[in-house]
């Protein structure tokens, strides 16, 4: 189905909902989703509406211009207007563990995903059988202290060659610099187990299992110079016990990783996701 998205932010007042839903139907667009949040504390009001474009009177390189002069600035509003055609274009980022990076090919072969994969980058050569297995380019960009600021270049590059709308960070073990964020701002989505900030370093399941946690989560963000601090998108439990061992951590963890990230990766294409400051509104 061919639709647009708006997201709108926006001081709270009275008004905004109607007003929407009129300018909506004066151009015959049939809403199919619609859903607001207002933050007491701030007074601001948040929106996402969701409409069919085929009978919409409007063209699709008009509708900004003319929401923002019949709506948008008697409220002001800031908003953002989105398309689910065509399919967005998603780069991921690996190194060596495979479990999120097979979790997103495999949704992605069986259709689960609405968006195109032209590309997958890693500092490893570990996986490039792995991605090719599912017909797409794998391109290996070694990086180290001395070559971090060339190999993010290419990078870049490459993303850009590719027209690369998001990257996702599926277990890719470097930090991302600045200058590379800035060129996507929330729209790099990172995957982390939960123990931070008590458990860090190497071995994060070795050493919970040595102070016998009950809770293993795994968080999903969009990625800011603050490491591993940006909007959390979504985020999964799950529950352990004395008798489990390490390797059961690991595989347990592991296996919230991966759903934590491909419910962040659906909630970033359906357009459900808000970021505001240092937190996100999400539109489930």
């Amino acid at each position: 189905m061919n639709k647009a998205i708006l997201l709108i932010q926006c001081p709270d007042q009275k008004g905004i909902v109607a007003e929407v839903s009129r300018f909506l139907y004066s151009y015959n667009g049939n809403i199919l989703e619609i859903d607001q949040h207002v933050d007491e504390e701030l007074s601001l009001f948040f929106m996402r509406a969701a409409w069919e474009l085929d009978s919409f009177s409007i063209q699709k390189d008009e509708i900004a211009s003319k929401f923002k002069k019949e709506v948008a600035l008697n409220f002001q509003m800031d908003f953002k207007l989105h398309f689910n055609l065509p399919k967005p274009k998603m780069a991921i980022f690996v190194s060596k563990l495979s479990h999120c990076l097979f979790d997103i090919l495999g949704r992605h072969h069986a259709g689960q995903l609405e968006v195109d994969i032209p590309l997958v980058i890693s500092n490893h050569q570990d996986l490039k059988s792995v991605v090719e297995a599912f017909g797409i380019p794998f391109y290996h960009v070694p990086v180290t202290a001395s070559t971090k600021v060339q190999a993010e270049k290419k990078q870049l590059d490459l993303l850009s060659s590719h027209q690369v709308d998001f990257v996702v960070l599926a277990r890719y073990m470097q930090i991302i610099s600045g200058d590379f964020i800035a060129n996507f701002p929330n729209r790099i989505i990172n995957i982390h187990h939960s123990f931070l900030p008590a458990f860090v370093g190497a071995k994060p399941y070795h050493a919970a299992y040595e102070r016998g946690v009950k809770i293993i989560g795994a968080t999903a963000h969009y990625v800011t110079e603050e490491l591993d601090a940006g909007p959390i998108i979504e985020q999964e439990v799950a529950r352990v016990r004395h008798h489990n061992t390490i390797s059961d951590l690991v595989q347990i963890g592991q296996d919230v990783e991966k759903v934590t990230l491909s419910k962040a990766i659906k909630y970033h294409l359906d357009r459900k996701v808000l970021a505001f400051k240092n937190k996100t509104i999400i539109f489930y």
